[in-house]
């Protein structure tokens, strides 16, 4: 579960700051979408390492869902009588925020696909013209209202998987703890920040 979630982080690292381009006009952005597509050349055709980004994607994805339901399994398994006096309330809410933030993610990643990448629902659906279908989407309050709750959701659910993952991983210690719970913080809030700043330069029309 670490291991997958460690992966998919750094590609939303690199999808936030592509995603950034956008506001260096229709141009720019168009022509690093296309550079995505050129990616391994000559070695690789057109396209392919999409293919293969895509298909390792979806490998974690389905490898962390699978992990998580194993995880709760086990920690049920091992606890099978309910606790007398009920847990800390900070334990439970991340609890809760992993377990429902998951289910948000894994429905909004279902959505992302359909609206960007195979255009079924996106309002313009126009292939090869990834920045005009950016802004024809998010000029649809209710398509903004669903990637910012999957944003906020993204935000809550790195901030404590990235703690989670440290522990995993045997990274943290006494001396480290403050500093990786700063890093998750950081990661949590720059990675929410990034990504909602774009549906709402084209709601205020910074972006158009």
């Amino acid at each position: 579960m670490a291991g997958t979630g460690v992966i998919m982080l750094l590609f939303l690292v690199v999808h936030m700051l592509g995603n950034l381009k956008i506001f260096f006009g229709a141009a720019e952005f168009n022509s690093y979408a296309g550079w995505l597509r050129t990616i391994g050349e000559p070695v690789l055709h057109n396209s392919w390492y999409l293919w293969v980004q895509r298909f390792v994607l979806v490998v974690c994805v389905v490898l962390h869902a699978i992990t998580a339901y194993q995880l709760s399994r086990r920690d049920r398994a091992a606890r099978p009588q309910r606790y007398q006096h009920r847990p800390p309330a900070r334990a439970s809410y991340a609890t809760h925020t992993m377990r429902w933030g998951g289910v948000i993610l894994g429905l909004f990643i279902i959505w992302h696909i359909l609206d960007l990448t195979t255009l079924t629902v996106n309002p313009l659906g126009q292939a090869h013209h990834p920045y005009e279908n950016v802004v024809a989407d998010f000029r649809v309050w209710w398509v903004n209202i669903i990637y910012i709750v999957a944003m906020l959701a993204l935000g809550l659910h790195i901030r404590h998987g990235f703690w989670s993952a440290a522990q995993t991983i045997g990274a943290n210690n006494r001396g480290r703890d403050r500093s990786l719970k700063v890093v998750a913080n950081v990661l949590a809030v720059a990675l929410t920040a990034g990504f909602i700043v774009v549906p709402v330069a084209v709601m205020t029309g910074v972006v158009s």
